[in-house]
């Protein structure tokens, strides 16, 4: 593995972990309604998420989908569900903030689960373990390596602008409005999904 193959690796990593997708809406969500720090469990659980299914897919899982067109067409619908389920969570939230105590945040295994129903993650691994690796375990291990802290902290930012928009939108009626809009731009990116 060279060096010099880092940071075209890293850079492919940051765009398009910090690009708006699903998993980057319900973020911003997250930050919006709940502390930073159960914003983050989503992030922790979506990043480990990400990294398992680009490992699963350099090992060739993406290959053994395309050869069981149910098993893909399966997961393709999983993942629309899934996204609606998420969209309706947030347009059913009220704008107000939680009350202590409460665990309504969406946490680590809901971010795995989310980045393995997120065709957006599949084009992902798939294109950069085909663009920046030979298919060999070494340098998809390494480009894992180099994808986790970024993906991490590209999706913290997600959360961190939410927090930063509910300071400035201290109304309950502003943040249910702009919840209403994530979760039909969420809902939205399902329209996209159809077409497959």
């Amino acid at each position: 593995m060279t060096f010099s193959l880092f940071l075209p690796m890293a850079m492919f990593a940051l765009a398009a972990s910090i690009s708006p997708g699903p998993v980057n809406l319900v973020c911003l969500g997250s930050g919006l309604h709940h502390p930073p720090l159960r914003g983050l469990r989503f992030v922790t659980g979506a990043s480990i998420g990400f990294v398992l299914l680009f490992m699963a897919i350099g090992l060739g899982l993406y290959g053994l989908l395309q050869a069981r067109p149910g098993l893909l067409h399966t997961l393709h619908w999983a993942g629309i569900g899934f996204l609606l389920y998420m969209s309706v969570r947030l347009a059913t939230a009220s704008g107000e903030l939680p009350v202590p105590g409460s665990d309504r945040a969406p946490g680590l295994l809901a971010g795995a689960l989310m980045q393995w129903l997120n065709p957006k993650a599949w084009l992902a691994s798939a294109s950069g373990i085909a663009a920046y690796t030979n298919g060999g375990m070494e340098q998809i291990g390494w480009f894992a390596l180099i994808y986790l802290p970024i993906c991490w902290c590209s999706l913290a930012c997600w959360v961190w602008l939410g927090n930063g928009l509910r300071r400035h939108l201290n109304n309950d009626r502003w943040l249910a409005w702009l919840n209403r809009l994530l979760a039909l731009l969420l809902a939205a990116s399902c329209l996209y999904l159809l077409r497959y």
